[in-house]
């Protein structure tokens, strides 16, 4: 995994539901390495995302598909018990790349007790300019392509809480594949993924997450992507 740590990568996310997931991985065995720790090949996580704090900018530029953008988060490794704050970047050619500085929690974060330095650094904000918004639990599988050129992860069982509203939402029937490769390199997934018609499909768990705890905020083109999501969690 230290190998192929793709800071500065391509990302294409595909969405389905178990179903779709468990035959994908009936067919990629040959190709892949699969993320093993202490044995257990599923590892958990939990988010929270930040936002503008006078009109949760960051939500609308993403929802509206502006580029560049920016998010900010911070992520803890459960099984590992290890977390960081993490700026992520996507440029104007669809590029993303990521900062990230370890830190002792979330919690930590969300207090306001270490982070600030490298935010501030990193965007010129600072937690004032910001508030905590959405977060989320979710397990994940992480493959690694032989060549060591791309990581495949697999998030399932999600689920969200919002800070500002209280609300709770879950999207437990949805899977979310993200292929992460250096550039356009071969990849042998794509081909299983056309097989199994599973196509590329926009999806961010923060703008979904979003979207499904705070009704007031507007959806624009994320209305027909909820209700797919939605059928998906009711199957």
């Amino acid at each position: 995994m230290k190998a192929v740590k793709l800071m500065n990568r391509t990302d294409q996310k595909y969405v389905t539901n178990v179903s779709g997931m468990l035959n994908l991985l009936s067919l990629v065995g040959n190709d892949y390495y699969v993320q093993e720790i202490d044995g257990v090949r599923i590892s958990n996580y939990r988010t929270l995302y930040w936002d503008d704090a006078a009109t949760h900018g960051f939500f609308r530029t993403h929802i509206c598909g502006k580029l560049p953008r920016v998010k900010v988060r911070a992520r803890t490794y459960v099984d590992s018990d290890l977390s960081f704050l993490e700026i992520k970047f996507k440029n104007n050619h669809g590029k993303t790349k990521k900062k990230r500085t370890q830190v002792a929690s979330i919690d930590s974060v969300l207090h306001q007790l270490e982070g600030e330095g490298f935010l501030t650094e990193k965007t010129g904000l600072t937690f004032g300019d910001i508030r905590p918004t959405v977060g989320n639990r979710f397990s994940r599988i992480t493959l690694v392509n032989k060549s060591m050129t791309e990581r495949l992860t697999i998030d399932f069982g999600i689920k969200f809480d919002n800070q500002e509203t209280g609300v709770d939402a879950e999207a437990d029937g949805v899977v979310v594949i993200e292929l992460k490769r250096d550039g356009l390199v071969f990849s042998p997934v794509l081909s299983k993924l056309r097989r199994l018609r599973i196509m590329p499909s926009g999806f961010s768990k923060y703008c979904i997450g979003t979207a499904m705890t705070n009704s007031s905020l507007p959806l624009g083109l994320l209305k027909e992507r909820l209700q797919y999501v939605r059928r998906l969690t009711t199957e």
